[in-house]
């Protein structure tokens, strides 16, 4: 045994490594390594050759040779073959890297010309006697054979237009060696073109005919001269003639295109597919089919306005040749889809869903697709009329877990289907009721399946006969028993009857039945005559008592299903309720989809996120980026702040700096918040070193809290400069995150809670709404009122008008926000006109009236005023309304100016209310007025409207749910940053012994889920350019505890006492507790980020966006605070002999002589 390669023998370096087919061709060798093998002989072989072994000679030196072999082998032109070598004596066999290349000359060489094109190498010859192509010592012809004519076996195509300019394809051998051998070709007498680019060699060449001229003959042979003299002709005739297209069907479809349109006449059939074009107008027809009759699929029609008449369809043969058929095609809107029902299946798929709408019968081809993560399934429409068409829901595969989106195609149109909902397949338990007579009722039990089914549509099959299913809830079916007896489908035990479920194409046996009848009279023997009265007299009573006894059993079963389907109605509302959503919602998810989410720049987003909680809010410094520093001392307080700016990445500096201030009993918790943000703008061009100074705190704040705190409370609150840094780095590292995966649901939510409470009444003084998740924001009375479509026209703006829901109950501030919203819904909400820019005109006649909130028309109750509202000025549905902008000329300011001192003048002088007043007032009225009954009747009972919370719960749950999964899902994309923190974190924990699992679950939920996910969830208008009202930030609010109480560790023991917004998510808790364990779990699985890595990635956040922040005014509100606090950071500097070394007191100073008048001037 040799235990290094190197020491073994080894045969290697054959010669000649080119081995022809068919000829023995002698082999040598070289042998290494073989001091010890002196004596031994060897033989060599290959597994091509199978059992054939030949000896090998010894030569001079390490040099080795074999005769060869004489190989056949015609798969391919070339093989690779490796010989073995074996010790003859021993049989074993020897390292060896004897590979050669074996050839066959004649395969893919059929002709002489394709002989002679081989590579020298090779030695090829064209042997004229074989008529082959062979190795040249395998021929005894002479080596200079010349090659035969060529030969023309086929013309492609046969046929083409008087005025050529198309492409003939000439088949055949011996048609050259090179490109430059073809010298000439004619077509019917008619030089054609040759086209060199298409030549290939010996085998087929292409040429452009020419028109054929006046007198010439319209049929004849091609003819093909090559180099050296030789011809080839033909024995098929090409024939020149002109195509005639006489018809078109069908005559109409829809704009996308897609539809194939069959052209019929003479000769279409004129050159070949490759040359032909079709055109509908302008747009091109993808030609699919080409014979007698030409079939192609239309293109799009791009042009916003669809043309009146029919178009011409025309047809271009080659370069030359143009014919059409005039007003053969119309092209017309795309179909609309105006409902589909039901909205849900299970992935088994084969459910019936019906499709509404107008254009269907434009439509050749109609088909669903589901498309998941890394499957797609296809279902074809069975049938199909004008406004419906019918799909059966594909069946899916894959994980259920996957999102699948769900699309019909008609033709080229594709709509997705946002509504529409893949289930996992019910779970049926196995029957308990073994025995069934003609009266029973089978209770079939299980989980799921209302979700995607109906009792109209379920099947059930008890053997061969189909048993009515009479009510379907989530976990029952009842089935009604046939009248006749059932027989076995199956070859089983006769006696024994399959129960099967039949969803859809999904089927389910749950269990085997026995069938039994039942006699009316139990009598099995007869008796004698002597007490047959007796019998009677007993067996009737018998047969009385089981019939009441039968009649009992279902009544009970009739009340029982009542029960459970007033319970099914009461799910049916809130169904109905999200199904209803849903569709209205429809428009916004198109607008999603065409990428309209308006998501807010990365400077407006961090200025919101970091100053806008801020005293000053949108009027901070930081947000305007306004400094009052005189023309004349900006060049050097410029050139100071940058040498303040070098000072802060000095972390010598830095942390001295920090800890100064938070030494001081006067630096308060805002202002704490305040300077981090700062100091996170102002270091944003260096956010690796940033990140280091982060942690560096973050270590000595995580050893003040495991030694001298509790644990626990680290990070739960931003009490230290560093707890805010770590805010601000969350909410710089998860933007990208926000803007790629979990914005359009959070979006999404945001306006789904906003749609489902403008459903309803809004109070516009009290803030209270009719739909709402908040019970304190509860609109605790019935308030009639009726929803309106107002017709509206934007003055200025054209003569179209715009259709908008209202509430006849909508003070016109809230009409002019939905109108505004409505009109102006493809622009974000900071270049809308304001509401107190427009006025709004209501034209019932040819007079029109001004509407607004108050004015000499308010109805009084009392003391009391009510805001105006569309029911008070009598607008009723379908009423024009124009909405102006109000012009700011000195004169409409000045009556502005009137209008608004009257409308505060009317404010001040009565109390206003909107729809409900206060309940002090209304009781001190009925105190004067009625009894004591009479009071306690016009008390508002609230309570009595909590269902209303869980309604609009059940309707915004998908949204919840989808929001929720994109936040707390690790199975998708994680930030690295997350990853990157949570296993600082987790490293820290490990290095001391008091910190639990609890403790660390405690502060990675501190750090991410409460410090950045609740803030950009309660106040939407951090990421996106929206508005976010009062009424839709209190639903927001209780969302947010619910994801904060998701969060925590500690069980959540609720009672009758407990708060309404913490009953309403109670069930669902365990469910998002789950979610967030399994996300941190999930996260902690996953591999780690590199400290290399985070950087490259900081770096890269930082080159993007450093320069559109104020980093200068940054920097100008640091130095105040250095202003402030300077003796202290002075003497901080001198204690550190680090500061010392780098002479950072001496550069302090400096900065600060530089900037002292600035101080004054400021």
């Amino acid at each position: 045994m040799c235990f290094q390669r190197l020491e073994c023998p080894q045969f290697e370096n054959p010669d000649p490594v080119l081995i022809p087919v068919g000829y023995e061709t002698s082999i040598s060798f070289e042998g290494i390594n073989l001091d010890n093998y002196e004596d031994r002989v060897f033989t060599i072989g290959t597994e091509l050759m199978k059992n054939m072994e030949e000896p090998v000679r010894k030569e001079s030196g390490r040099f080795y040779s074999f005769n060869g072999f004489s190989f056949s082998y015609d798969k391919s032109p070339e093989t690779s073959v490796l010989f073995y070598m074996k010790d003859k004596r021993t049989g074993n066999k020897m390292d060896s890297t004897l590979n050669v290349t074996l050839y066959n000359c004649s395969v893919g060489r059929e002709d002489c010309s394709l002989c002679k094109y081989a590579d020298s190498k090779y030695n090829c010859v064209w042997c004229s006697k074989q008529k082959a192509c062979v190795f040249k010592k395998l021929c005894s012809d002479s080596q200079n054979t010349e090659c035969p004519n060529p030969q023309i076996t086929n013309i492609v195509p046969l046929f083409g237009p008087m005025k050529g300019g198309i492409s003939i394809t000439i088949h055949g051998s011996n048609l050259g060696i090179y490109k430059e051998d073809i010298k000439n070709i004619t077509v019917a007498g008619e030089p054609c073109i040759h086209q060199a680019e298409k030549y290939s060699v010996s085998t087929s060449v292409v040429c452009e005919i020419g028109r054929i001229g006046p007198n010439k003959s319209l049929s004849g042979p091609v003819e093909i001269w090559v180099n050296g003299g030789k011809r080839g002709k033909s024995r098929i005739n090409f024939t020149y003639r002109d195509p005639v297209p006489q018809g078109v069907h069908p005559t109409r479809g829809p704009k996308a295109g897609g539809t194939n349109i069959t052209i019929t006449g003479q000769f279409l059939k004129t050159s070949s597919k490759e040359d032909v074009q079709v055109k509908v107008g302008d747009v091109n027809c993808a030609v699919k089919e080409f014979g007698e009759a030409i079939v192609c699929k239309t293109g799009e029609y791009q042009q916003e306005k669809l043309p009146l008449e029919k178009l011409p369809v025309t047809i271009h043969y080659g370069k030359s040749t143009t014919t059409s058929v005039q007003s053969a095609f119309q092209y017309m809107e795309n179909p609309t889809v105006s409902d589909l029902q039901p909205r849900e299946s299970f992935v088994c798929g084969g459910r019936t869903i019906v499709v509404t709408g107008s254009g269907f019968d434009l439509i050749q081809t109609a088909v669903m697709r589901v498309q998941g993560d890394n499957s797609s399934s296809v279902e074809e429409a069975h049938e199909k009329n004008d406004t419906v068409v019918q799909f059966r829901s594909p069946t899916v595969s894959g994980s259920q877990s996957q999102d699948f989106r769900t699309y019909i195609q008609l033709d080229n149109w594709v709509k997705e289907l946002k509504s529409f909902k893949y289930y996992a397949n019910p779970v049926f338990e196995n029957v308990t009721k073994k025995v069934i007579t003609e009266t029973s009722i089978i209770i079939v039990k299980g989980r799921g399946f209302s979700r995607a089914m109906t009792a109209k549509e379920a099947q059930a099959f008890v053997g061969d006969i189909q048993y009515q299913v009479n009510t379907l809830q989530d976990d029952k079916l009842f089935l009604d028993p046939p009248s006749s007896k059932p027989r076995q489908r199956r070859d089983t035990r006769p006696e024994l009857l399959d129960l099967m479920i039949k969803f859809g194409k999904g089927e389910w046996v749950i269990g085997s039945v026995q069938y039994e009848k039942k006699n009316d009279l139990s009598l099995y023997i007869i008796i004698p005559a002597v007490i047959v009265p007796m019998l009677l007299i007993i067996i009737i009573s018998v047969y009385c008592y089981r019939r009441k006894s039968q009649q009992a059993e279902r009544e009970y079963e009739k009340v029982k299903h009542q029960l459970e389907n007033l319970e099914e109605s009461v799910r049916d509302r809130c169904k109905k309720e999200f199904t209803d959503l849903m569709i209205e919602m429809e428009d916004h998810t198109n607008e999603l989809s065409e990428g309209r989410i308006p998501f807010l720049d990365y400077k407006t987003y961090t200025d919101r996120v970091f100053f806008l909680p801020s005293k000053d809010g949108a009027n901070d410094v930081m947000i305007t980026g306004k400094l009052d520093i005189p023309q004349t001392r900006r060049a050097t307080v410029s050139q100071a702040l940058n040498q303040f700016s070098n000072l802060l990445n000095s972390k010598t500096f830095l942390i001295n700096f920090i800890r100064t201030l938070e030494r001081s009993h006067d630096f308060n918790a805002r202002a704490k918040v305040y300077f981090a943000s700062l100091l996170t703008v102002a270091l944003h061009g260096k956010l690796e070193y940033y990140t280091d100074i982060m942690r560096t705190l973050l270590l000595e704040l995580m050893e003040e809290y495991v030694h001298s705190k509790n644990p626990k409370l680290m990070l739960r609150r931003s009490e230290t400069v560093v707890e805010r840094m770590l805010c601000n780095w969350m909410s710089i590292c998860l933007y990208q995150f926000l803007k790629d995966t979990a914005g359009e649901p959070l979006y999404k939510l945001f306006r789904a809670i906003k749609h489902q409470i403008e459903k309803g009444p809004v109070d516009a003084r009290v803030k209270k709404a009719k739909y709402t998740l908040n019970d304190t924001g509860l609109l605790g009375d019935d308030v009639e009122y009726s929803v309106l479509t107002l017709q509206v026209l934007v003055q200025g703006e054209g003569p179209d008008v715009t259709p908008v829901k209202v509430l006849s109950c909508d003070t016109v501030s809230q009409v002019k926000e939905k109108i505004i919203e409505q009109v102006y819904r493809n622009l974000p909400y900071s270049q809308r006109p304001k509401v107190d820019s427009v006025t709004l005109e209501w034209r019932p006649g040819s007079t029109g009236q001004i509407l607004s909130d108050l004015d000499l028309t308010s109805q009084k109750e009392g003391r009391w005023k009510r805001i105006n509202t569309l029911a008070h000025y009598n607008v009723r549905d379908n009423a024009t309304l124009v909405l102006s902008r109000v012009l700011h000329t000195q004169q409409n300011y000045d009556q502005n100016q009137e209008n608004h001192e009257e409308r505060n003048a009317l404010l001040d002088d009565d109390k206003v209310f909107h729809l409900v007043r206060p309940q002090d007032e209304l009781d001190e009225i009925k105190s004067k007025r009625g009894s004591i009954k009479d009071k306690s009747m016009t008390k508002a009972i609230t309570e009595i409207y909590l269902t209303r919370l869980l309604s609009v719960k059940g309707t915004l749950q998908q949204f919840v749910d989808d929001f929720f999964r994109s936040v707390l899902c690790s199975g998708a994309v994680v930030p690295p940053a997350v990853k990157y923190f949570f296993d600082f974190l987790d490293e820290q924990a490990l290095k001391h012994n008091n910190v639990d699992e609890e403790t660390i679950h405690i502060w990675k939920t501190n750090s991410l889920p409460l410090r950045f996910w609740v803030n950009i969830l309660k106040n939407p208008h951090f990421i996106f350019d929206v508005h976010v009202s009062e009424v839709v930030d209190a639903s927001l609010s209780v969302i947010a505890q619910t994801f904060m109480d998701a969060c925590t560790k500690s069980e959540h023991k609720l009672s009758r006492d407990s708060p309404s917004n913490k009953l309403l998510y109670a069930k669902e808790i365990s469910t998002y507790k789950k979610m967030v364990d399994d996300y941190y779990k999930g996260i902690r699985q996953m591999v780690s980020v590199s400290d290399q890595d985070m950087n490259t990635h900081l770096a890269e956040v930082s080159r993007s966006h450093t320069d559109k922040l104020n980093t200068q005014v940054a920097l100008h509100q640091l130095y105040q605070y250095a202003s402030k606090y300077y003796d202290g950071i002075i003497a901080s500097l001198d204690e550190d002999p680090a500061a010392q070394s780098k002479q950072l007191t001496l550069r302090l100073q400096q900065i600060a002589a530089a900037l002292e008048n600035k101080m004054t001037d400021l």
